[in-house]
């Protein structure tokens, strides 16, 4: 008797601490993708949330596309024309909305003085989702007027609430994701459990795992001039067709995430296959946004018609991290604009 009151004893002394633990345990939210894209073809991760508790700033996999104090997650898309079309904003996990917000007009930044302005309204544009067990979701700079959700509203996961946008403090379009749990900022790559750093183990929120995309190829193309990176955001020079006459060929890359020492190589060839310009270059330091252009100008007689090229590779170490080839067509019957 003394023995089976023993047993049963320890039986409900491991029950109670099981319940305490499972007490203890934070909630796990598993988060779908925010936006309707495929990532690395249409759209992008630009910035991560920063881990680095001090002035410092390190994302999630120890690299740097992050700033200081950056407290989501943004998933870009390559210009503003693509924001024209429309490309949706959804609802990461099934929850209630709490606030939105609709009326911030859309506009790059473009100078630092700009920001004063948006003191209050940085976030935009934007959603707040309550999920179970004290979870939130935010996102901001949603397209002014598209929010098609209202505070109350039950929504499921994959639901549409509006679209991309530039409302807010922005230089370039995209959806920017805060995830919350008991009013912290939780870096979703990392789980609620993870301390600051990038070296600790990972619990992802994901239900499907997000690769670690550090650095990448935004767009190319080619253009008759040297272009801005303000006017690639605007979705310029994305013509298939240019002028014989044109003044210059240009073939241009928009990049992210580029680390001293990387090695960036470009060609440009006529359509008899001949290099009219090549370029070897060594990135002297750490760029978050990147372009690099060459071209050929026109002489006193016009471009070669036809079918010209442009070849980007970018290099870290023996890896060859880009290699993109671009194509333009140089038509006699196409006027100079």
């Amino acid at each position: 008797m003394m023995r089976r009151y023993i047993v049963l004893l320890l039986l409900g002394l491991l029950f109670a601490m099981g319940c305490s633990l499972a007490t203890r345990a934070t909630p796990t939210l598993k988060l779908g993708l925010p936006i309707d894209c495929t990532l690395g073809k249409d759209c992008f991760v630009l910035l991560y949330p920063d881990r680095d508790p001090g002035p410092g700033a390190v994302d999630f996999g120890c690299g740097r596309m992050t700033y200081d104090g950056h407290k989501g997650t943004d998933f870009a898309i390559p210009d503003e024309k693509a924001m024209a079309q429309g490309v949706a904003v959804k609802a990461a996990a099934a929850g209630t909305v709490l606030r939105t917000r609709n009326h911030i007009p859309d506009r790059r930044l473009i100078e630092l003085g700009q920001t004063q302005s948006l003191e209050g309204t940085e976030c935009g544009n934007g959603v707040v989702i309550e999920h179970d067990h004290n979870w939130q979701t935010q996102y901001c700079h949603l397209r002014q007027g598209s929010i098609s959700v209202q505070p109350g509203d039950t929504v499921q996961e994959g639901e549409p609430l509006g679209l991309v946008g530039t409302s807010g403090q922005t230089s370039f379009p995209h959806i920017h994701l805060s995830v919350r749990y008991q009013d912290q900022v939780i870096d979703p790559f990392m789980g609620p459990e993870a301390q600051s750093g990038c070296q600790g183990p990972k619990s992802s929120l994901w239900k499907t795992p997000l690769p670690y995309q550090p650095t990448g190829l935004i767009r190319a193309g080619f253009a008759t001039q040297l272009p801005q990176i303000n006017q690639l955001w605007d979705g310029a020079f994305a013509d298939k067709t240019l002028p014989v006459e044109s003044p210059a060929v240009v073939f241009w890359v928009h990049t992210y995430g580029m680390l001293k020492g990387d090695q960036e190589r470009l060609q440009l060839r006529d359509p008899k296959g001949k290099i009219v310009a090549n370029l070897s270059r060594s990135i002297d330091k750490p760029q978050r946004i990147w372009t690099r252009s060459i071209g050929k100008k026109g002489a006193q007689q016009p471009f070669i018609p036809g079918r010209w090229s442009g070849q980007y590779r970018l290099i870290r170490g023996t890896e060859i991290l880009i290699d993109h080839q671009e194509v333009v067509d140089l038509d006699s019957s196409v006027s100079r604009p």
